[in-house]
């Protein structure tokens, strides 16, 4: 019998929406600000992901990685994203319509990603109308992100979901190991930030082309 799918996490960057310019500008006002040098935007492609610490860390340069100096970047990054999330993002075609498929057939909708909560909640509220999603995580000071796959079972519990009927959709290695640790259907996404290599290495048990696939599983 078919395993019936009743719930679907997707990340956010590189998933549901093109966030690269955005983030990759904030950054490099912060470098500028510190007095290092700016990177060219199809930089960022990989080092996103892990959150906005580990983006600051690897925007520096390697012989200025220090604790201090990345936590001073992040902070700085993470203000002026927040003032301007919303410049050059947009929906990947297709997803908007895939959301209120999923809607319209009952499936609970997550969104979990380690962009600041703050401002994914922005990015959310306005590329989307009001109660698109059940619930949208972003990263919390103290609480566990990915690929913690706890992250994922606090979600589940909350929506009355398990791993075995949940799909998580994502464009990263991170997304795809957050799956794969939690036991949810790791669905990885040919459109976003990475390979198609690295997305099925890291454990995509299928890479779809177009959002309209993911509604074939229901």
């Amino acid at each position: 019998m078919k395993l019936k799918y009743l719930g679907v996490i997707f990340d956010l960057d590189g998933t549901l929406a093109y966030t690269l310019e955005d983030i990759g500008a904030s950054m490099n006002r912060a470098l500028k600000l510190r007095g290092f040098p700016e990177l060219p935007i199809e930089k960022y492609q990989g080092k996103v992901g892990w959150g906005i610490n580990q983006l600051a860390h690897l925007s520096l340069p390697e012989d200025a990685r220090s604790k201090e100096a990345t936590t001073l970047l992040a902070s700085d990054a993470a203000k002026f994203y927040a003032e301007t999330p919303l410049v050059h993002t947009k929906l990947y075609p297709g997803i908007k319509d895939l959301v209120n498929a999923l809607k319209s057939k009952k499936v609970k909708t997550l969104v979990l990603t380690n962009k600041p909560d703050s401002i994914a909640q922005q990015v959310i509220s306005g590329l989307f109308p009001p109660g698109s999603f059940d619930y949208v995580q972003g990263e919390v000071k103290g609480k566990p992100r990915k690929p913690d796959p706890a992250c994922v079972w606090e979600l589940l519990v909350e929506l009355d979901l398990i791993p075995a009927n949940t799909i998580f959709v994502g464009d990263s290695e991170v997304d795809m190991e957050t799956a794969v640790a939690a036991g949810c259907f790791a669905m990885g996404v040919s459109w976003g930030y990475r390979s198609r290599d690295v997305i099925q290495k890291a454990g995509a048990k299928r890479i779809i082309d177009t959002p309209s696939e993911l509604l074939e599983l229901f």
